[in-house]
């Protein structure tokens, strides 16, 4: 999982754009968390409501005009859920043009109808996964605990603000959203594609009404909605503007640790971090939604077989690893391990007559009956490229840029790489009495002290090594990708 951070981003809701503050997921003290620029606030009952009570304390996310309106609040204001995060002596400090979303960070919400009525392409499909992705966050974030007090009687429907949001997230149409264009190709991806614009069609106007309780387009108190120019406005301003060649300006911005703040918007916790760290890439390539690997786990876990995703050079890919009496087993054949390049390329597989390692496995006759997707937990990729990339950099000098912990969620992978190929090189290198595996040992028991440059190019050389022995072991199939 990656490091605290923020980012700036965009929701267009209502005709008018309001820009504010993201922190995605990360892990601190063995909890998950994430937030929004928010607070809770008491807000009054509506007049207009038939039975007309107040909703008492809201979670709600602050919404700003314009990057500048976000930054001068950053610079002044600490009453709100991002005030106690790592990074967010950082933010305060920075102009509008760090607080400026890229396209990757703008979400439309009133583009959804016109997305999903046109024909799937893979922009339609990436634009609609990261819209109903961070949909779906922010009614978590947002989200108020069930009060343990409340009486026993309470209807069910009193204890979610989000039903409706809760029942789009888990159509399986929009679970496919995180396997890109091809889970909507053919008969069967037409027929997924009008099954999601069908969802959409029944539960939009809801889930928009049901966030709407959530979105304060005041800015705190800050701005009024006269501020906020209409969507056409604002993209034709963009439009206007010169083109910025600094393309890192609005990256994940990282710094110091501390924990999160302890309001509503701040949902589960993350890891803290040392000023100037790099961060490690995080989250899955293949870019499923946290719902759809989440429910896809209770089955994976329940037959003791699970998906894994492994990056090297030569490529991405999933396979499958359970263990048989502590020993790893991966789904291939003497030694060579199967990869595919999407879980639907894995799941024909499984569901295919090839002999392979896992067939013997007792519950193997449910993976290959099942028409649940193989996704990759966050702990079950093993990224190898990422941590050669940042030891070359700390070879070069740039001590302290990465935190030893880095190194343990890819050694645990290539472990279990290794152990099934037989690989005795990379158990070397690894040995307790190797440079690498000192350097492991060591994180294991101080997890958060950086990798000094002066014992970074013994474990370059180390490390590629590892790399060059598991890309021997991999056998990429293409012959099921489509």
């Amino acid at each position: 999982m990656a490091r605290p951070s923020i980012v700036p981003i965009a929701l267009t809701l209502d005709d008018r754009t309001g820009y504010t503050l993201w922190a995605p997921p990360w892990e601190e003290d063995g909890e998950e968390w994430q937030a929004f620029l928010g607070s809770t606030v008491d807000l009054p009952a509506d007049i207009n409501d038939d039975d007309p009570e107040a909703p008492g304390p809201t979670a709600v996310v602050h919404l700003f005009p314009s990057p500048a309106a976000l930054a001068a609040f950053c610079r002044v204001s600490t009453d709100h859920d991002l005030a106690d995060h790592p990074v967010w002596p950082v933010v305060a400090t920075l102009g509008p043009e760090d607080l400026t979303p890229d396209e990757d960070h703008r979400f439309d919400l009133d583009g959804v109808y016109d997305v999903v009525a046109e024909n799937p392409d893979r922009w339609a499909v990436d634009e609609l996964a990261a819209t109903l992705d961070i949909v779906g966050r922010l009614a978590e974030c947002c989200e108020t605990p069930v009060d343990d007090d409340d009486d026993d009687d309470e209807d069910d429907d009193d204890e979610t603000a989000f039903e409706s949001v809760a029942e789009l997230v888990s159509r399986p149409e929009v679970a496919a959203l995180g396997l890109g264009i091809d889970a909507f190709l053919g008969r069967d991806g037409e027929g997924a594609w009008a099954r999601l614009g069908t969802a959409v069609d029944e539960l939009w106007e809801d889930v928009l009404e049901e966030l709407d309780d959530h979105l304060d387009w005041t800015g705190a108190g800050t701005v009024t909605t006269e501020d906020y120019p209409s969507a056409a406005e604002e993209a034709e301003a963009r439009a206007a503007e010169p083109e910025d060649d600094d393309e890192d300006d609005d990256e994940d911005l990282d710094d110091a640790p501390a924990r999160p703040a302890a309001g509503s918007t701040a949902a589960a916790p993350a890891e803290a971090a040392t000023a100037g760290i790099r961060t490690i890439r995080g989250g899955s390539e293949l870019a499923a939604t946290p719902a759809a690997v989440a429910a896809a786990q209770e089955f994976w876990e329940a037959v003791g077989i699970l998906p894994v995703e492994v990056v090297v050079p030569e490529g991405q890919g999933v396979t499958l690893r359970c263990y048989v009496e502590d020993r790893a087993r991966f789904l291939g054949r003497e030694g060579q391990v199967f990869v595919f390049p999407t879980p639907v390329a894995l799941a024909r597989f499984c569901a295919g007559d090839e002999a392979h390692d896992l067939t013997e496995i007792a519950s193997w006759a449910e993976v290959a009956d099942t028409d649940t997707l193989p996704l990759p937990a966050d702990q079950d990729r093993y990224d190898l490229v990422e941590i050669s990339e940042v030891l070359a950099e700390v070879a070069q000098g740039a001590g302290g840029l990465v935190e030893l912990r880095a190194l343990l969620q890819p050694v645990e992978g290539v472990l279990d790489l290794a152990e099934y190929a037989e690989l005795p090189r990379v158990q070397q290198q690894l040995a307790a009495d190797a440079p690498l595996g000192r350097v492991v040992a060591r994180a294991e028991t101080d997890p958060r002290a950086p990798l000094s440059a002066e014992e970074a190019p013994a474990l370059v050389t180390a490390w590629q090594q590892i790399v060059d022995d598991i890309g021997t072991a991999l056998v990429f199939r293409s012959d099921l990708a489509r």
